[in-house]
């Protein structure tokens, strides 16, 4: 596939995608990396215009250069942007709220604390960014308990066999300390976001460096 067509792909996905005005969103490509600029008017959109350009086959890479703008009508003040994001933490059952701490400095979200499950983390910065006036968030949750390596690398592979997506004899898991290694080959991008996913479900898990290649 040519840049040019994969510049295509990425822009019929976009327009395709209901939960985007990609109007003013902007597409480069080369050697399969894929370049946005533009403009969004709130950073959901700014997420969901990155996740839309991974599922397009043949892009290698993504740059993210989105802005957030919004209208000064619109511009809500950092303390109430705070409040939105404690009450939602609040209301989400799945997430320990004692433990979550939210800090907002010019409409950027700062989430720190300890939860017990990478998910937990990963779910406090997706409740949070959709809220008004919030332009990017930092997620500096960290995960808790103390990891077993071979506990670890044990559920890894037992969530790779159940997945349908891949072959699970084509990924070697790494596990030093609460850090994860993921190498091998895959057929697709998805089936390498799958194994990530699968590593990332493991408790106690802080980091997972994906090694692994797409072939196409």
């Amino acid at each position: 596939m040519t840049d040019k067509d994969l510049r295509r792909d990425v822009l019929d996905e976009l327009d395709f995608d209901p939960s985007l005005d990609a109007a003013e969103i902007g597409v480069a490509v080369s050697d399969g990396v894929v370049i946005l600029t533009g403009h969004v008017g709130s950073y959901a959109e700014k997420v969901e215009a990155e996740n839309a350009v991974r599922r397009v086959r043949g892009v290698r890479a993504v740059a993210q250069e989105i802005e957030v703008r919004y209208p000064e009508a619109r511009k809500i003040d950092d303390d109430q942007i705070a409040a939105r994001a404690l009450a939602i933490i609040d209301w989400s059952v799945h997430l320990p709220k004692q433990t979550i701490q939210v800090k907002v400095s010019r409409g950027w979200i700062t989430l720190t604390g300890t939860v017990p499950w990478q998910y937990q983390a990963m779910g406090a910065e997706a409740a949070v960014r959709k809220l008004s006036g919030v332009v990017g968030v930092s997620n500096l949750i960290e995960v808790g308990p103390e990891v077993r390596p071979t506990l670890v690398k044990d559920k890894i592979l037992e969530a790779f066999k159940r997945s349908a997506m891949f072959e699970a004899d084509g990924i070697k898991v790494l596990v030093e300390g609460d850090r994860v290694t993921l190498e091998g080959a895959v057929t697709a991008w998805t089936e390498r976001e799958a194994a990530e996913r699968a590593a990332w479900s493991v408790p106690g898990v802080r980091a997972v460096e994906d090694r692994i290649v797409a072939l196409t």
